[in-house]
C-alpha cells in the first residue's frame, strides 16, 4: 500500500512540472511575438492602449496645431466690422485759429467735414458743431491730435460690432445675385407668355431687391473704413479745468482766495451787465419807489395836521 501511494504521488509531482514548464514557454513565446509587433520606440503603456505612432519626429511635431489655431483667430478678428465714433467737447480762446486749424487738420488725415454750423452768442463768443468722417486707420491718431489742438473737457468713444449683419447681407445679396442669373436662363429657355411674364416679375422683384442689399452694403462699408467725430467747439474767456491742484495748506488758502476775488468780480461783472440790459425796468422800478415814497410821507402829513388843531384847543381852554 505505501508503495502504490507513492508512486501515485510521484507520478502527480512529474504531471505538476510537465505543466508548469509548458505554461513558461507559452508565455516567453507570447511576449516575445508581442515584442516583434511593437516597434522598439514604443512602450508598453502606450502598445497596452494601441497606439503605434509611425516615427518619433510625428511625436514632437504634433503640438504644431496650436499656431494654426492661434493664425485662424488672428484672421477672425481681423475680419470684424466695427463702426468708431466719437464725441468730443473742446474749448478755445482763439476760434478763427482754431477752425482754420481744424480744417487743416482733417485734410491732412484724409478726412472731409460732412457738416458744419457756426454762430455766435450775444457776449460775442462764438460756438460750432463739426461733423468729421476721417479713415479708421487713422481714427486714433485724429483723436490724439485734435485733444493737442485745444482743450479738451469731454470725450466719448464707441465701436459698434457689427460682423454679424453685415456678412448676413453679403451672403443675402450673393444668394439674389445667383437667383438672378437662373431667373435669367429660364428666361432664354421659355416660350409661353405666361411663363415669360411670371419670370419676368421674379427678375424685377430680384433686381429690386439688389439694388437695396447693395445701397446696404455700400452704407456699411462707409461706416465701416470711415469713422464719425462729433466736435463741439466753444469759444471762451477763460479755459476750464486748467488749474492744477495745490499741494500746501497754504497753496489752497490762496487757491480759494484768488477763485472768491474772481468769482466775485464775475458776479458784479454780471450784475452790471444785467442792469444795463434792463436799464428800462430799473426807472421804472425807481419811479415806482419815489412815488409809493411820497404817498407814504402826504398820508403820515394829514395824518398829523388833526392831532396838531387838537392841541391848540387844549391849550386855548
Amino acid at each position: 500500500m505505501k508503495r502504490k501511494a507513492l508512486a501515485g504521488l510521484l507520478a502527480l509531482m512529474l504531471l505538476l512540472t510537465l505543466t508548469a514548464c509548458g505554461g513558461s514557454a507559452k508565455g516567453e513565446s507570447n511576449s516575445a511575438a508581442m515584442d516583434a509587433a511593437v516597434p522598439s520606440n514604443t512602450t508598453t503603456a502606450e502598445a497596452d492602449y494601441g497606439y503605434y505612432p509611425a516615427d518619433t519626429e510625428e511625436m514632437v511635431e504634433a503640438p504644431a496645431a496650436e499656431p494654426q489655431e492661434s493664425a485662424s483667430k488672428a484672421e477672425a478678428l481681423q475680419g470684424r466690422k466695427l463702426i468708431c465714433t466719437a464725441q468730443l467737447e473742446l474749448e478755445t480762446t482763439e476760434f478763427d485759429q482754431a477752425s482754420v486749424r481744424l480744417a487743416e487738420l482733417t485734410e491732412e488725415y484724409g478726412g472731409w467735414f460732412e457738416s458744419s454750423s457756426v454762430g455766435g452768442r450775444g457776449s460775442g463768443h462764438c460756438w460750432a458743431n463739426y461733423t468729421v468722417r476721417v479713415p479708421v486707420a487713422r481714427y486714433q491718431a485724429f483723436l490724439n491730435q485734435i485733444g493737442e489742438l485745444c482743450h479738451e473737457t469731454w470725450r466719448s468713444t464707441e465701436q459698434q460690432d457689427i460682423t454679424e449683419s453685415y456678412y448676413d447681407t453679403q451672403g443675402r445679396l450673393e444668394t439674389q445675385k445667383i437667383k438672378l442669373e437662373r431667373l435669367q436662363e429660364l428666361l432664354r429657355k421659355a416660350e409661353a407668355m405666361e411663363d415669360i411674364i411670371t419670370i419676368e416679375s421674379a427678375i424685377s422683384e430680384t433686381e429690386w431687391m439688389i439694388d437695396d442689399l447693395s445701397g446696404t452694403m455700400r452704407h456699411y462699408d462707409s461706416l465701416v473704413d470711415y469713422a464719425t467725430i462729433t466736435v463741439s467747439l466753444q469759444e471762451v474767456y477763460k479755459l476750464s479745468n486748467v488749474e492744477e491742484v495745490p499741494d500746501s495748506f497754504g497753496s489752497r488758502i490762496g487757491a480759494a482766495f484768488r477763485n472768491g476775488c474772481s468769482a466775485f468780480a464775475d458776479g458784479m461783472e454780471n450784475l452790471a451787465v444785467a442792469l444795463a440790459y434792463g436799464w428800462m425796468w430799473v426807472l421804472l422800478a425807481a419811479a415806482a419807489v419815489v412815488l409809493v415814497v411820497r404817498i407814504l410821507r402826504k398820508r403820515r402829513k394829514k395824518a398829523g395836521k388833526p392831532s396838531a388843531e387838537k392841541r391848540d384847543e387844549q391849550e386855548k381852554q
